[in-house]
């Protein structure tokens, strides 16, 4: 006979979320995340990324079903503690690609960090940033005058991505949102949509003088000279959405709000 799987429950320090805590710990059966099978979230889109990054650092990655308890919840179920062990059966996986930034500041530090949502490089003083552009080891910008410019994969591309007028990307589409952030120069440039395979390269010209920082969704390096981004398939994450609840159908419509 097959063991039921082993539950774990995070919350996020919000009120709300840990009284939905306090209200589901008698509920189930909990064990350590370190022993889980999969996790159930309760609290908002960034404690969600946080879980998530969570588990791609400890190199244990399991399946996620969250409960919105913060404020928008994309990538979350809606709040009902019933009947919560049937959900957690009946629920749907969707697979989610990391991004893995390669970031090289101008002293020479490296350092890699994943990314669920996007990758973006930001201007750090009032002079525009310039960025030199490659894909697949080929420059296809030489020069991108700029506030900066993102990358983003379609569980992002709703999120920093659209509000940079950048586009929705369908999930399973294979493929990543390649965004400036008010571009100067090229004017006309309003980004790429490029294959998941693509290897993606952005140097900083003039960095000493005009400094740009990196951000992997939450966590920042400053003053970069270089940054590689590729899609990272060895840890792909696993969200679980009740039937009725499909994110990529979410994403579908989100193109419809005006």
């Amino acid at each position: 006979m097959k063991e039921p799987p082993r539950r774990a429950l995070v919350a996020s320090n919000a009120k709300p979320a840990q009284i939905a805590a306090a209200e589901l710990r008698d509920a189930l059966d909990w064990v350590p995340l370190e022993e889980a099978d999969m996790v159930v979230v309760l609290g908002g889109d960034g404690f969600m990324l946080q879980t998530l990054h969570a588990m791609l650092e400890r190199h244990r990655i399991v399946p996620a079903f969250g409960m919105n308890l913060g404020t928008i919840g994309f990538l979350m179920n809606d709040w009902r503690p019933e009947g919560l062990i049937d959900r957690l059966d009946r629920a749907k996986p969707f697979k989610v690609s990391p991004l893995v930034m390669c970031a090289e500041t101008i002293d020479g530090e490296r350092c890699e960090i994943p990314a669920i949502n996007e990758v973006s490089l930001l201007r750090e003083t009032r002079q525009t940033a310039k960025l030199e552009i490659t894909v697949n080891d080929r420059t296809v910008l030489p020069e991108l005058v700029c506030d900066g410019v993102l990358v983003a994969t379609p569980a992002g591309s709703t999120a920093y991505n659209l509000s940079a007028n950048g586009p929705i990307l369908p999930l399973g589409s294979s493929l990543l949102a390649l965004t400036p952030i008010s571009p100067f120069r090229p004017r006309r440039w309003r980004g790429a949509i490029l294959p998941e395979k693509a290897r993606i390269g952005i140097r900083v010209l003039e960095a000493d003088k005009r400094p740009v920082s990196a951000v992997a969704d939450q966590r920042e390096v400053r003053d970069v000279a270089r940054i590689d981004i590729a899609i990272d398939h060895v840890r792909d994450l696993t969200l679980m959405f009740d039937p009725e609840h499909a994110l990529d159908d979410r994403i579908t419509m989100e193109q419809f709000i005006a």
